[in-house]
C-alpha cells in the first residue's frame, strides 16, 4: 500500500518503522509574533523511556489564557526556553530549535523513570515549571516540573486543567491584600473573564458580597443572570458609573461602610472611575490590562483616602511560596470544587485530530487565534491534541 501521511510525517515514520508507538505533536513556533502567522503544529517521534527522576506525560487537556498570546508575542515578562530535543533533524532538531507553547495543563503520567517515588503511571499532574510548554500530546519532563493533582477521582478534566492560573489568582487576591470579614464588599472590573468569575464563586463562599463591573453588551441581561447565578451580589455596567444615582444607590448597597478592596484587570478610565469608589484605607489589586491603557489614579486617592495600589502576578506567587503552601491552596481549591462551590467557567475543547495533517492542523489553529484575538470568543478554549 501507498502512504497518505505528508512527506514530513512519512520522513518520520521510517525513523520509527520498527516501533508500533505513536507519534507525538506539539504547537510550536521558531520566533515571536502574531500567533495567527508563526504558530504551527509539527510531529515528532514519540518519546524515549524517562532518564531518571523525571516522568513522560500525556497531556490531556491544555488552556489557551491570554497570557500564552503574549508569551508567542514575545511581550510577557516570563520567556520559554527553545528546544532541539523534539525530532532527530529539522525543525525541532539539532540547529532549529523551537518552542513550544502553553504554560497551563493537565496531563497523565505514562512512564516514570529510576529514582521517581511520588508519582506512578495514571497520576494526574499539573505543570509546576512556567512556559514549560504544554500545547503537545506527549512530553518529557523532570519530577520537580509538575505537581499531583489531589483527589484528581473527584474532578473532571476540564476543572484540573484550568486549577493552576484562574481560580488561585481569585483565591490570593481576596485574601493577600486586605483583612475581610463576611458582609464586607469588593469590587471587581471584568467580572466575566474566568478569574472574575472565580472571584465571584469564592467571594461567596466567604460570605463577601461583590460588585461586579462589565462592558455594554448585546446579551447583557443574560450576562448578568449569569453572574448573579453564580453568586455576584450586584452586576452593573462601566457606563452606569458616570450616573451619580448610581454611585448614591452602591453607597445604599454598603450602608455606607467603606469597599476596602478592589480587583483590576481593564485599566483605563474604567479602572479610574472604579477607584473613586474605594473607602478609606483600600487596596487597588491590578493583575491585568485588558484594555491596553495606563492606569491612571488620582493623587487624591493616595493623599485622602491612603490608597494602596498593588499588582499581581499568579507566576510570581509560585516562585516565593514554598512547596507546602502551594500544595496547600490547590487542595482547598479542589474541595471548593469536589463541594460543587467552584465551577469552570464556559468553555469549548478544540481538538487537533490524528486524521489532520500537520499542515491542516496549522490552518485551525491559525484561524482559531485569528478568531480569538478578534474577540470572536466569548468562552475559555482549550486544547486537546490526538497522537498520529
Amino acid at each position: 500500500m501507498f502512504s497518505v501521511l505528508p512527506s514530513s510525517r512519512r520522513a518520520i515514520a521510517r525513523y520509527f518503522s520498527t516501533s508500533t508507538r505513536l507519534l507525538d505533536r506539539a504547537v510550536v513556533y521558531s520566533q515571536n509574533g502574531d500567533p495567527a502567522k508563526v504558530l504551527s503544529v509539527l510531529t515528532y517521534p514519540s518519546l524515549s523511556p524517562p532518564p531518571p527522576n523525571s516522568v513522560n506525560i500525556k497531556f490531556l487537556l491544555s488552556p489557551i489564557n491570554p497570557a500564552d498570546i503574549n508569551v508567542v508575542e514575545g511581550v510577557y515578562p516570563t520567556k520559554p526556553t527553545k528546544t532541539d530535543a523534539l525530532a532527530p533533524s529539522g525543525k525541532g532538531g539539532e540547529g532549529q530549535a523551537v518552542f513550544v507553547g502553553g504554560n497551563e495543563g493537565l496531563a497523565r503520567v505514562t512512564a516514570v523513570g529510576a529514582g521517581v517515588h511520588s508519582l506512578a503511571v495514571d497520576d494526574w499532574v499539573v505543570m509546576v515549571k512556567q512556559q514549560a510548554g504544554t500545547w503537545a500530546t506527549d512530553r518529557t519532563v523532570t519530577v520537580v516540573d509538575v505537581a499531583k493533582v489531589p483527589d484528581a477521582q473527584a474532578l473532571t478534566e476540564t476543572q484540573a486543567a484550568t486549577i493552576t492560573v484562574n481560580p488561585p489568582t481569585a483565591y490570593n487576591m481576596l485574601s493577600d491584600f486586605a483583612q475581610l470579614q463576611e458582609g464586607d464588599f469588593v469590587i471587581q472590573n471584568g467580572a466575566n473573564s474566568s478569574v472574575g468569575q472565580a472571584v465571584i464563586q469564592i467571594a461567596a463562599t466567604r460570605g463577601l458580597k461583590t460588585i461586579n463591573l462589565i462592558r455594554d453588551r448585546p446579551n447583557l441581561e443574560q450576562m448578568k443572570q449569569k453572574l448573579h447565578a453564580l453568586g455576584a451580589t450586584h452586576v452593573l455596567t462601566y457606563d452606569q458609573l458616570s450616573d451619580k444615582t448610581v454611585r448614591d444607590e452602591i453607597k445604599g448597597w454598603t450602608q455606607g461602610k467603606a469597599i476596602r478592596l478592589g480587583l483590576n484587570c481593564v485599566g483605563g478610565k474604567e479602572t479610574t472611575a472604579m477607584a473613586r469608589l474605594l473607602g478609606n484605607d483600600a487596596h487597588l489589586v491590578s493583575y491585568g490590562g485588558m484594555a491596553k491603557q495606563p492606569l491612571a489614579l488620582p493623587v487624591s486617592l493616595h493623599i485622602f483616602k491612603n490608597l494602596t495600589s498593588h499588582g499581581f502576578w499568579q507566576s510570581r506567587w509560585y516562585m516565593q511560596k514554598p512547596l507546602a503552601e502551594r500544595e496547600k491552596l490547590m487542595q482547598t481549591l479542589v474541595n471548593l470544587m469536589k463541594e460543587g462551590k467552584l465551577q469552570t467557567p464556559e468553555h469549548e475543547i478544540v481538538t487537533i485530530s490524528a486524521q489532520e495533517s500537520d499542515e491542516q492542523a496549522t490552518t485551525k489553529l491559525r484561524e482559531l487565534m485569528q478568531a480569538m484575538s478578534e474577540g470572536r470568543y466569548g468562552k475559555k478554549v482549550l486544547l486537546k491534541m490526538e497522537s498520529v
